[in-house]
């Protein structure tokens, strides 16, 4: 029987069923999403908390995503300032190991003073911004700037703090003492307002990041959040 045409048409019809789950199983799997504990889409959020760490060699920041009660929740960037720099430079990275960079900027000689080009890993600027000296008479004023998208004036909402600030930075030793006092800064277009950083009550620095349009690009408006600390006595 084992030379009949009925088996062998059987044993063709196993085999055929064989190979065909065969190639249903060596079909290539369907590429999983990021992870985003390992790769975090910080666009997609709107408020971050950053906190500066305590160190003698250089300055230290961690960011992290605001939790809804306004904890630190998910860290997304790490930050580290060199000192040194008489214009202000800061590299964001993406990791605790500083591996991978986020974004950076560092000042350069400009008409209106210093000009700050924030960049990415391939040394691309995506945008801008700098203190605008003029009307940083009673108010610290910056314009911020994101290429063909916007471009934001943010000023000190409080003038009673913007001169104690002020005048904190011409008292001998003061000025390397961090202000405790919190401030606000509000950032407008138009006047609309679009983005808005506060710096909280305490002595560890802190800064809440809170952006009002979707379009800001959050790598930017970290990096201008990082300056107004790292550059507050440069």
């Amino acid at each position: 029987m084992d030379s009949t045409g009925t088996e062998s048409s059987a044993g063709t019809g196993a085999e055929k069923g064989k190979a065909a789950v065969s190639l249903t199983k060596a079909a290539p799997a369907p590429t999983p999403a990021p992870n985003t504990a390992e790769a975090p889409d910080i666009q997609s959020h709107d408020t971050f908390v950053i906190k500066k760490k305590l160190s003698l060699t250089a300055g230290e920041y961690v960011v992290s995503v605001a939790r809804p009660d306004g904890s630190e929740g998910e860290p997304v960037a790490y930050a580290r300032e060199k000192r040194l720099s008489l214009r202000g430079q800061v590299t964001v990275y993406t990791d605790a190991s500083r591996k991978s960079v986020l974004a950076a900027f560092k000042g350069r000689d400009h008409e209106v003073g210093y000009m700050y080009d924030v960049r990415d890993a391939s040394g691309q600027s995506f945008g801008s911004f700098y203190e605008d000296a003029g009307a940083s008479f009673l108010r610290r004023t910056w314009q911020v700037r994101q290429p063909g998208t916007m471009k934001l004036t943010g000023r000190e909402r409080s003038r009673m703090v913007a001169f104690v600030r002020f005048a904190w930075e011409f008292v001998p030793y003061l000025e390397y003492v961090p202000f405790i006092w919190p401030y606000r800064f509000k950032y407008t277009e138009s006047g609309k307002p679009l983005m808005t950083v506060t710096k909280k009550l305490g002595l560890h620095t802190r800064y809440v990041l809170e952006i009002l349009a979707p379009d800001i690009d959050r790598r930017l408006a970290i990096a201008h959040t990082l300056a107004l600390d790292a550059l507050e006595v440069d």
